[in-house]
């Protein structure tokens, strides 16, 4: 098992398989997008599957796959097919947002895909519009159908943005009433790909309140261990709700998470700014035993709270780069 100084378990690998999107969220890109990466400076499928394998090896239990959106990518489901044949992996997901998704439902459903996040921040078309800039609600809903239909669990991820889609939060709640979703409150964070500062009016606390207003029979249920969310249910509905304090980062002490980045970066923290490089250290024919070395060095770096990996990089990097280029 992986650990680091602070005795926490580190069993979670979350990996970007690339930096595109066909969407341009507000809270995560300009709407002209980024400068891509060029195809070298991401890694093949044939380096993350060996990086995969490290990881399991040395105890990583679940994957979680993100981008940008995964489904860009190409070559993305002979990645998936591979994962999902490691031995000693226990769970293989992924997060989406939507919109090339559909077709691929009942192929996920044969690889064992566990859980699939779909981001969605709004059930109002004009507003979807509005955040994404595209034109694609009904996508992302046929989406959600088509992974209920074949009993993929869901959880919905909604950024909570001050005066663009707080009215969405009790409609968005009321899903849970027949649909077996988990509905999933997220603070807004500054990884929007410039120097646009976000509101935090918005946080956990206040959106437990506006949802208690609505829903005054709302209580607390057991969060899982490692659980970034805090979990509540309404007495009646099927499904779930939760808030995650993505800004606030209240569920640090619990951490189990390890994130490669598209450019094959190894992150110990969503707010730090990178280890050390996994894909160049493979392309200079590092052995397994070399890198899993290099590893638990990293991890034994890893900072205790997403407070301390923010002050500590340098003073010139500031977290606004782009969700997309670190891995959702």
């Amino acid at each position: 098992m992986i650990k680091d100084s602070y005795g926490r378990t580190l069993n979670y690998l979350r990996l970007a398989v690339t930096d595109r999107c066909n969407l341009r969220c507000t809270y995560c890109m300009p709407k002209e997008g980024l400068d891509w990466l060029p195809n070298k400076e991401l890694m093949t499928n044939e380096e993350m599957l060996k990086l995969c394998s490290v990881f399991v090896n040395m105890g990583v239990e679940k994957i979680r796959i993100t981008g940008g959106e995964p489904f860009v990518r190409k070559d993305f489901l002979p990645l998936l097919e591979d994962l999902s044949q490691l031995k000693g992996l226990r769970e293989l997901s992924l997060t989406t947002n939507g919109l090339l998704t559909a077709p691929w439902v009942p192929e996920l459903k044969r690889l064992g895909i566990s859980t699939v996040n779909l981001s969605l921040d709004t059930l109002d078309k004009d507003r979807f519009f509005q955040i994404t800039r595209r034109n694609s609600f009904g996508q992302v809903m046929k989406t959600l159908d088509a992974l209920l239909s074949h009993g993929i669990d869901v959880k919905i991820n909604a950024v909570v943005m001050e005066n663009i889609n707080t009215a969405d939060i009790i409609p968005m709640v009321r899903l849970t009433e027949k649909l077996p979703v988990s509905v999933r409150f997220i603070e807004e964070m500054p990884f929007n790909g410039s120097d646009q500062q976000v509101s935090l009016t918005w946080d956990h606390f206040r959106i437990l309140e506006l949802i208690r207003e609505a829903f005054p029979s709302i209580y607390k249920t057991v969060d899982p261990p490692h659980s970034t969310a805090y979990n509540y249910k309404i007495p009646g509905h099927i499904g779930e709700i939760g808030i995650i304090a993505a800004y606030t980062r209240s569920f640090c002490g619990s951490c189990n998470r390890i994130r490669i980045t598209p450019t094959g970066m190894l992150r110990t923290c969503l707010y730090d700014q990178g280890i050390f490089n996994m894909k160049d250290a493979l392309r200079e024919g590092r052995t397994d035993e070399e890198l899993e070395n290099r590893i638990t060095q990293a991890i034994l770096k890893k900072a205790e709270t997403g407070w301390e990996a923010e002050n500590n990089r340098d003073q010139q990097e500031t977290v606004h780069e782009s969700m997309a280029t670190i891995g959702g």
